[in-house]
């Protein structure tokens, strides 16, 4: 029989136990990172938008704005795309999607004629939905 005094409750040998304290601690630094640097990798094209009340809209699924800067330039999500090209473009992208949703953002130096041209041509690519952007207002202190 083997004495029990002996033996240790420790054995010196490989343990078969995974500890999960560093991969934890990995996970979470890992985390955090993506959560700092997620905000600075939103890219997009500055236009400066007029500022109204109105809902909200939900962002949160992959839309397709429109964008129209102060220099007349189109722009699909951050693809530039000139106003000749602009029908054929959007009926492409739209030929899989079962929604035909399309949200605008224009700068509120562009001329109303411009946006309207820009929305004509939305139209006739058989765009169901058009939304408009806006910026919240500012609050007064």
């Amino acid at each position: 029989m083997r004495n029990s005094r002996n033996r240790s409750t420790f054995n010196d040998g490989p343990m078969s136990d995974i500890n999960v304290t560093p991969l934890v601690d990995v996970v979470l630094v890992l985390l955090i990172i993506f959560m700092v640097t997620a905000p600075m990798l939103q890219m997009g094209i500055d236009v400066n938008l007029p500022r109204v009340k109105a809902r909200t809209v939900d962002v949160s699924e992959e839309k397709l704005i429109l964008t129209i800067n102060n220099k007349r330039e189109i722009f699909i999500n951050r693809y530039k795309t000139p106003m000749s090209n602009l029908k054929t473009k959007l009926e492409s992208i739209f030929e899989s999607r079962i929604d035909r949703v399309v949200f605008m953002r224009a700068d509120k130096d562009v001329p109303y004629g411009f946006v309207v041209q820009v929305m004509s041509e939305v139209r006739k690519a058989g765009i169901d939905k058009l939304g408009m952007i806006t910026e919240p207002p500012e609050k007064s202190k």
